[in-house]
Parts: structure tokens; C-alpha cells; sequence
């Protein structure tokens, strides 16, 4: 099951990156420097990810909004929210949703640093030969680093609170692509 969930967690990046490089063309003429400008609704940026993957007898549906508020052009401070819906036909179907809290450090324009407190309820049931039933909270801090151009950052994160066998992730490493507008 751990190969098949880290194969869909690739999958589930690699649409994600597909969506948000089309929205990136456009975002090219949009002005990504900080403003200085007191006024709330400046400093704040939205973004997060889309996730669809679909095999055979196989659906990982995932959504993940988020909003940042710039508290100046090295530092921003914000929260997530994620929903992911996932089934492998005659085997299992799971839920996952919860919220997070997200710190960006921009030591210089194209490093981006990066802390985040993920809380997930996961709800899990096993169909078909497999009759099961697992809820369970995942709590992950994920520290990471990545490489930013514009509005969009690639990089990596650790969950240093990761145990194997013992949460909604399969490795306590993931690659990622955020975008903010």
C-alpha cells in the first residue's frame, strides 16, 4: 500500500504542477514585488493546489486553498485549509481534511524557507475483501526549502514529527510547488 500511495502522491504532484503552470503565464504580468502600500488586502496573496489523478479503478481528488499575508518582503505569516478524497475500487476509500498554519522566510528573493503545522482528520474505510474502519488526527510539521521565481516556489519539506506506519503520509519527504497571485 505505501508504494501505491507514494505512486499517488507523485501522480497528485505532477497534476498539480500541469494545472499551475497555465495559470503562470498569465501571472507573468502581474507585479510580484512587496508593497509598501499599510493597507490589509496588499499584503495578502492567495494560492494553493488542485489534485486529480485517475486510474484504473483508482480516484485521488484533492483541494488545497491557502492565503498569506506578507508582513514584509522576507517574512509572511498564513493558514491552509485541505480536502483530499481518495478510493481504490475493492480495496479502500479515505477522506482527509483539516487546516494549517504556514510561515515563509525569504532570506533572499529566490529562497524561500518554510515552517508548516498541519492538523488532517483522516477517515479511512476498507471495502470489498478488506473490512475495515481507521479515523484517526495527523499532526505534521513540516519544515522545508525551496527555490522561488516569481509566484512560484519548488522545493522540498520533512514532517519531523513523522512515524512510520502512523499517519496520512507515506515518507517524511515531499517535493512541492506553492503559488501565490
Amino acid at each position: 500500500m505505501r508504494k501505491k500511495y507514494a505512486s499517488i502522491v507523485s501522480k497528485s504532484i505532477l497534476t498539480t504542477i500541469l494545472v499551475f503552470i497555465s495559470t503562470q503565464l498569465s501571472a507573468q504580468y502581474q507585479n510580484s514585488g512587496f508593497k509598501s502600500n499599510n493597507d490589509f488586502w496588499q499584503k495578502v496573496q492567495f494560492g494553493g493546489g488542485l489534485g486529480l489523478s485517475f486510474g484504473n479503478r483508482y480516484t485521488d481528488i484533492s483541494v488545497s486553498p491557502s492565503a498569506i499575508y506578507n508582513v514584509n518582503e522576507y517574512f509572511a505569516v498564513g493558514l491552509g485549509a485541505q480536502y483530499t478524497y481518495v478510493k481504490q475500487k475493492n480495496y479502500y476509500s479515505s477522506n482527509l481534511y483539516g487546516g494549517s498554519l504556514i510561515t515563509l522566510f525569504n532570506p533572499l528573493p529566490e529562497i524561500q524557507l518554510s515552517a508548516e503545522l498541519e492538523q488532517l482528520r483522516v477517515n479511512v474505510k476498507g471495502t470489498g475483501d478488506y473490512d475495515f474502519s481507521r479515523n484517526f488526527w495527523n499532526t505534521g510539521l513540516f519544515l522545508g526549502a525551496g527555490y522561488r521565481n516569481g509566484n512560484v516556489t519548488i522545493g522540498a519539506r520533512y514532517n519531523v514529527l513523522f512515524k512510520e506506519d502512523q499517519g496520512a503520509y507515506s515518507d517524511a519527504f515531499m517535493p512541492f510547488v506553492r503559488f501565490y497571485f
